[in-house]
Formats: structure tokens, C-alpha cells, sequence
């Protein structure tokens, strides 16, 4: 998917999957899997390797297993410029921030 999509079409493409996070459309492990997969086309096992963890460490990531320290989750998000923070948990206070007024 990558080698078709410009700069700007994946830019857009990551803020629209961060907003679904955000709104909890998606999960962490899912956001993550579909970067991952889709966005740069390779297997767990290297991806693994690039970002410095386990083969076992990512798939439960992906699979949203397990409560993986802050800074692992930071190591498998950075490829993408993302890093972990606080988020509400309230998707109408998300809807808020995202877009400066309550769905509500």
C-alpha cells in the first residue's frame, strides 16, 4: 500500500487512524497491526527486529494482551512518529479535543 500512497496520502491516512483511536473505534493493538501491515507491508518477525523487541511482545501488543511497559509501547510506535500519552477515555471529551465541540 505504501509504494502507491504520497507522503500526504499517508500522513492523512495516520491522523485519520490516530482519530479512531482517540474516539475508540480502534484499538492501540489494532492502530499498531494496521501500520504495521498495511502501511508498511512487512511481517511481525521483522518489524519486530527493527523496533528492538520480541516476535511474542509485538503479537500481544497487536492483540491487545498484556500491559507492556510505556516505553515498549513508545519503541513500536516511534517508526510512525507516535508516542504514548494520556488520551480521555470519554469519546465524546476526544470528539472535543479533536474537533472543539461535544457530539453531545
Amino acid at each position: 500500500m505504501t509504494a502507491t500512497m504520497t507522503a500526504e496520502q499517508r500522513q492523512h491516512l495516520l491522523i485519520d487512524l490516530l482519530r479512531q483511536h482517540l474516539l475508540g473505534e480502534i484499538s492501540q493493538g489494532a492502530l499498531l497491526k494496521y501500520l504495521r501491515k498495511d502501511m508498511l507491508g512487512i511481517s511481525q518477525t521483522r518489524y519486530a527486529e527493527l523496533v528492538g523487541v520480541s516476535r511474542r511482545t509485538l503479537t500481544d501488543i497487536e492483540q491487545d494482551k498484556g500491559s507492556q511497559a510505556q516505553s515498549i509501547i513508545d519503541k513500536v510506535f516511534k517508526p510512525f512518529g507516535i508516542k504514548s500519552g494520556l488520551a480521555p477515555i470519554q469519546p465524546h471529551m476526544a470528539c472535543y479535543l479533536l474537533v472543539g465541540k461535544s457530539d453531545q
